[in-house]
């Protein structure tokens, strides 16, 4: 299990990192999403040792990452696929692996066989890797200790559809065995397919947590109309909430209520459901509408 609690990390008068409590449970994948600039890389860097933080903990196994006798046995990482070796071919960067983590010789191959790096592309140097092959030698890489937990940043980044397919099924088989995968991804598809939980940061604070469902479920109804202004009214005269989203607007009203209030109103609908049917994209980005920060530099609140 990973737990961060209260996590705080300020760089001078700017604080990148706000508070941030989640838990990542064994047997789930838990989705971390936030737009750039919210804390997700910042958060990750923190839990595994790169990065300290302000004040606040993430533990690893109720241990500092730090703490932790031989860390790769315990939790594999991905942050940054184009950060390793650039001189050293793939089996150079997993046999180093390997040795640094004292496990058999023959874990060599079995990771570069189940990422499908071949022989032939195990043996290039890594700068001549496309990005998908240096995100495949990653996994490879966080693999190979044959860790309990997988952080992961943004692990798709570079994959064509089979190779995101193919991941995807990687990690959710990883979990089905007991393992732990926290798991950043600006592809909310993908993230929506394979999480069973999620954590949403944004402005460097959470600004939700739970499981998938449980979120999704209470996103409340969207509805449209020709005329949404007349029934944003109707909705709010009745003491109903009503947020303009994405076309349309979300109330918390359900659609019985919706459908009579806007009879009532003499206001057609073009569009009634619930708010949960346009999946974790519209979620998403009601719940960041406000945190967005495209302007942050890189590197300080990532």
């Amino acid at each position: 299990m990973i737990i961060v609690d209260s996590l705080t990390k300020k760089y001078g008068g700017f604080t990148a990192v706000d508070h941030v409590t989640f838990r990542a449970e064994p047997g789930r994948v838990t989705g971390f999403l936030g737009p750039n600039g919210a804390g997700k890389s910042t958060t990750m860097r923190i839990m595994v040792g790169l990065t300290p933080a302000t004040s606040g903990t993430a533990t690893v196994l109720g241990r500092g990452y730090a703490d932790l006798p031989n860390p790769g046995r315990e939790i594999g990482v991905l942050l940054d696929a184009s950060a390793q070796h650039a001189g050293r071919t793939g089996r150079e960067i997993l046999t180093l692996a390997q040795r640094t983590m004292r496990v058999p010789r023959g874990r060599v191959d079995e990771m570069l066989d189940l990422v499908s790096l071949s022989e032939e592309e195990s043996g290039r140097r890594v700068r001549d890797y496309s990005l998908g092959m240096r995100q495949r030698l990653g996994i490879a890489t966080a693999l190979i200790g044959d860790p309990e937990m997988l952080v992961l940043d943004e692990p798709a980044n570079g994959l064509d559809p089979a190779g995101i397919r193919w991941m995807r099924d990687l990690l959710r088989g990883f979990a089905n065995k007991g393992g732990t995968v926290l798991l950043s991804s600006h592809l909310l598809h993908e993230i929506e397919v394979i999480a069973d939980d999620l954590v949403v940061i944004g402005n460097g604070r959470i600004v939700a947590s739970g499981t998938k469902s449980s979120l999704l479920a209470a996103a409340g109804t969207f509805a449209s109309a020709a005329d949404t202004a007349a029934l944003a009214a109707a909705l709010t005269g009745a003491g109903h909430t009503a947020e303009t989203s994405l076309g349309g607007l979300r109330t918390d009203a359900d659609a019985g209520q919706v459908g009579r209030i806007a009879l009532a109103a003499g206001v057609p609908l073009t569009e009634l459901r619930p708010a949960d049917g346009a999946g974790l994209e519209e979620m998403f980005l009601e719940l960041t509408k406000d945190d967005a920060r495209e302007d942050v530099r890189e590197g300080v609140a990532a």
